[in-house]
């Protein structure tokens, strides 16, 4: 069922009648690495982005929407790279990497901020640290990720100067565990982590041979290395989503051919025919009464695609249809305060795009509207 429902999808979008930006108003120069576009507990969505200032926000006025306020401007100054993931709770965590130039080498460490509500101020940015001491090997520490279990406690995880993979995390009594060495060789930025609804996480990560695994043997338990992939992961593409009962499915670009694949542990890798610039957007959705999984992803050309596939049946072949738009970085995916598909993209030039699910069979978006 799923296969066939982007194909009705695929038209022409009109030309874009709203009013360009008010000046001085602030654009996006990125969309923030993780799910960048979040449901709150009072069900409005907020969509963050990056801007040399720090960090860009917007919030619907009203459950589903479809109004939008301008953004809100948190000043974040010198961040080199800004990740955003959701605990089960709702609260929405942040975290950076901070690079300060004073005159000699660049001091690098980790910085991380929450939002506790939907619309209401950030909390105050703390440094997380960096566990090397030598200045020459702090300035390669990576850019941070981080996924929340199902008890709230973050878990940051960064590349290390060595390759391989260091993680910190909040203790049960909210204080900061010291940085522990997850070992690894030859580790990449633009890895994946995320929890499942049993509360373990699991990680996935490329090096220029294989794409790496750690995995929680239980929530907030130690994390343990899995036997590798033999598959290359192109940097920054991978993601990974819950497709049954503590049992993820992970995509990502492999680097030799070039194209988007599917993959469970103990399964073939499955091809599905897209070429890809970015981390793909994935969510389940049910639609017609089916569980289903949603895809979008930025093509080469800038262009942003989306297909649908009845969950873990991606080898039934999948059909792109085109959005009728062009992004700057990777889309993302959620569902509304009303249960609809919400697609979100930063356009070239700057503002926030947002195609909403429309009325009828399978899946179709609206025309996208210029926040």
């Amino acid at each position: 069922m799923g296969t066939r429902t982007g194909r009705g999808a695929a038209r022409e979008r009109p030309a874009d009648r709203r009013a360009a930006p008010e000046a001085g108003a602030p654009t996006a120069d990125a969309a923030l690495d993780g799910r960048w576009l979040v449901l709150g507990k009072d069900g409005r969505l907020t969509a963050y982005a990056r801007t040399r200032a720090g960090l860009l926000r917007w919030t619907e006025t009203r459950p589903g929407g479809p109004h939008w306020p301008d953004p809100q401007l948190v000043p974040v100054p010198d961040l080199t790279h800004l990740s955003v993931v959701q605990g089960a709770d709702t609260y929405v965590h942040f975290l950076g990497r901070r690079a300060r130039a004073a005159g000699g080498p660049a001091t690098v460490d980790v910085v991380h901020a929450i939002q506790y509500q939907t619309g209401r101020p950030v909390t105050e940015w703390r440094s997380l640290g960096n566990p090397h001491k030598e200045p020459e090997k702090a300035a390669r520490f990576g850019a941070p990720v981080a996924a929340v279990s199902a008890t709230g406690r973050v878990h940051v995880l960064v590349r290390n100067a060595g390759g391989g993979l260091m993680l910190r995390r909040e203790a049960p009594s909210g204080r900061w565990e010291p940085w522990q060495d997850l070992k690894g060789s030859g580790v990449r930025d633009g890895f994946v982590a995320a929890a499942l609804a049993s509360g373990r996480i699991e990680v996935l990560a490329g090096n220029t041979q294989h794409a790496l695994r750690w995995r929680q043997s239980e929530a907030d338990g130690d994390f343990g290395r899995e036997a590798n992939i033999a598959l290359r992961v192109a940097p920054g593409t991978a993601a990974l989503l819950e497709t049954a009962p503590d049992r993820p499915t992970y995509y990502w670009t492999d680097e030799e051919s070039g194209q988007l694949v599917a993959h469970r542990v103990g399964g073939w890798v499955i091809p599905l025919g897209a070429a890809t610039a970015d981390r793909v957007a994935v969510l389940r959705a049910a639609l017609d009464g089916y569980d289903c999984t949603v895809l979008a992803h930025r093509g080469l050309d800038g262009h942003v695609m989306f297909a649908v596939c009845g969950t873990e049946n991606e080898g039934a072949g999948l059909w792109w249809a085109p959005v009728g738009e062009r992004s700057t970085g990777a889309p993302a995916l959620a569902l509304d305060g009303c249960g609809r598909v919400v697609l979100a993209l930063i356009g070239p030039d700057g503002t926030l795009r947002v195609a909403r699910q429309a009325a009828g069979p399978g899946l179709t978006f609206d025309t996208a509207v210029r926040v």
